[in-house]
Order: structure tokens, then sequence, then C-alpha cells
């Protein structure tokens, strides 16, 4: 177990998601945009027999259709560095020829990195020679050997454990949708984009690229739900004649809920931190409803990111809208429901020491 420990697994996975996240972000807005004017995904675009709107769509669709060879390049460099890059890339891409998929090309990104650490510790070469490791001898030894491992090993295993979980998750009852959507949308917002809900998302992207794309789209509607709740608790509160938020917070939500909308989850962190227990009750709560209602009502985006821009690439649209308004209402009621209400010596102390924290007695002239 220690040994496993050292090796850091899960480490490479989420440093390699991170650097994935970018270009899911890019690419889906793309082929978002380009959907919701009408273009469609094309294998190639012929010179005066496509739209603008079918050029955002297919470079958005390139750009996801890579997605393993990413993941493969991402966890190799995580590994071994810049002599991890060219293996990484190679294998990843072998992963792709062979359709296994996203699942391939994680497990290509361990298989490249670790082949660099193994060619570089034991694999000895004249001083003459040594200059080619890193721009020949390494690239040429990992990849051929990676390559044939993934084609003729590791490949068909692949296939057929990627094929269980589709059919496995094609089968699910409504019951059972229910229960799985409210465990992916419970993992996805509970620690707003860190690790757990980067490990839901790598789970949930393999899912999509086997045509699945409920559990990709009841994550993404959480992360974007999540923001634009906390906004409408503030609303909520003052219903029940509470207020829950310093005035601090209230900025931040001015930055938090525009950056909710296109699904950018982090804009509340600050606000969590303030009150940790019951941002995270909310949070969960809401994330459970929305993500089960999302599964049930079987709202299938086709992009993996692009927050209320997902909705036009969904077959049933008015599946994700609800979806995301059950979502936002929830963990906007819980949330004023279950904040404290703040008296007005708090709000005054509060304001008072961000006075104090901008002071111009604070700034020296040396």
């Amino acid at each position: 177990m220690k040994k496993i420990k050292e090796l850091n697994l899960k480490g490479h996975l989420l440093t390699a998601i991170s650097y994935l996240i970018p270009i899911v972000c890019g690419a889906g807005f793309l082929i978002a945009i380009g959907m919701a004017f009408g273009g469609t995904s094309q294998g190639q675009l012929v010179q005066g027999e496509f739209s603008i709107w079918d050029a955002f769509a297919t470079m958005g669709g390139a750009g996801l259709g890579l997605l393993p060879v990413v993941i493969a390049t991402g966890i190799s460099f995580s590994i071994a560095g810049k002599p991890g890059i060219a293996p990484g890339f190679i294998i990843g891409l072998t992963a792709n020829a062979i359709g296994a998929g996203f699942i391939g090309g994680i497990l290509g990104g361990y298989l490249a990195g670790y082949l660099v650490i193994g060619t570089l510790t034991y694999v000895k070469v004249p001083k003459w020679a040594k200059g080619l490791m890193p721009t020949l001898i390494i690239p040429f030894l990992t990849s051929i050997i990676g390559g044939l491992v993934m084609v003729y090993i590791i490949g068909s295993p692949i296939a057929a454990l990627t094929l269980l979980l589709t059919n496995g998750l094609n089968s699910l009852g409504s019951s059972s949708l229910l229960v799985f959507g409210a465990v992916v949308g419970l993992l996805s917002g509970v620690d707003y984009g860190g690790p757990i809900n980067k490990t839901v998302f790598a789970f949930a992207l393999t899912m999509q690229a086997e045509g699945l794309n409920g559990p990709i789209t009841a994550l993404q509607l959480v992360n974007t739900a999540t923001p634009i709740g906390f906004g409408l608790a503030y609303f909520i509160a003052k219903l029940f004649k509470k207020n829950i938020y310093t005035s601090l917070e209230v900025e931040t939500l001015k930055s938090a809920v525009p950056m909710g909308v296109i699904n950018i989850v982090e804009g509340v962190i600050p606000i969590v931190m303030n009150d940790i227990v019951r941002g995270v009750i909310a949070t969960a709560v809401g994330g459970a409803a929305g993500g089960a209602v999302s599964m049930v009502l079987g709202a299938d985006a086709t992009v993996p990111f692009g927050g209320v821009l997902m909705l036009p690439t969904m077959s049933r649209p008015w599946a994700g809208a609800i979806a995301l308004l059950v979502n936002i209402l929830v963990t906007a009621v819980t949330l004023a429901l279950i904040k404290k209400n703040l008296t007005e010596d708090e709000l005054s102390q509060h304001i008072e020491k961000e006075e104090e924290e901008i002071s111009l007695d604070d700034i020296q002239i040396i």
C-alpha cells in the first residue's frame, strides 16, 4: 500500500485534469455556440460548403475528440516531466485510434510516464549519445513499447470494461437513475471544483466518450446552479427577514453569479470558507436534487462545459432547464434557512474591519 501511495496515481490524474479543463472549456464553448446557431460538427470542412457555425462546431468537436490524447499527455508529463510529453501524446493517439477512449488515455498516460522513468533509470548510453536521450531514444523506445502494449494487451480489456459500464448505465431504471444522479450531483458540488469534483468529472467524461451524456450533464448543471443558488439565497433570506451575507460577501456574489452562469463554480469559495458547514450542506442538498432531476428527465448536453450555453445542445433543453431551476431553488432555500441571521453589530464590525484593511494609514513611504 505504501508503494502505491508513493506512486501518487491520483495526484497525477488530477494534475492532468487541470490541464484538460481549459481545453474542455475552449472546445466546449466553440461547439456549444456553433450548435446553438444551427451548426454541425463535420469530419472535414470543404471550402464553400460550410457556414461559420459549422466551423465553430467542427473546431470544438475536433478538440473534444482529442481528450484521450490530452489526458494521456498530461499524466505522462506529471510523472516524467518534459521527456514524458512525446510518449504520452503518441500513446494517447494510439488509444484514440483503437477506440480505447478516455479510460485508454488515462492508462496510456500512466504507461508512458513510467516507461520514461524506467528508461531514464535503466537504459545506459555512451556519453556522446546522452544528448539524444530526450529527443530520440526516450520517445522511440517508450512509444513503440507503450504503443504495442496499448494495441495488443490493454485495448481489448478496456473495450470490454467500457462496454460493461455503458450497458450498465443504459439499463438503469427511473429509481436507479434518480439515485445515481443524486450521487453524481452531490459529489460534483461538495468541493467546488476540487479533487472530488475532478474525479467525478473524469468518470463522467469517460461515459460521454461512449455516448452517455447524462452524467457529465448532471455534473456541469450542478456547477452552474451552485453560484446562482447562493445569489438567489440573498433575496430569499430577505423574505425571511434575515441578513445572511456580509457586505464583502455580497460584493463577491456580484462576480460569482455571472461566473456560475458560464459554469465556473470557484467564485463562491470565499463565501463558503466563511461558513463551510452550512455552505457545503446547502450545496450538497441542491446538487443531489439537481443531479437526480437531470438524470431522470434525461438532460443530455453534447458538450462537457458551457453553463447555460449547454442547453441548446440538448435533445431536451427543457429537461436541463428544469434540473437547473430545481438545483438553484433547493440550494437557495436551504442556504437561506440554515444560515444564521447576522446581527447589526456583526455587520458593522465587519464593515469596520474592511475599512481598516484598506486604511491609508497602513501605507508607508520610505
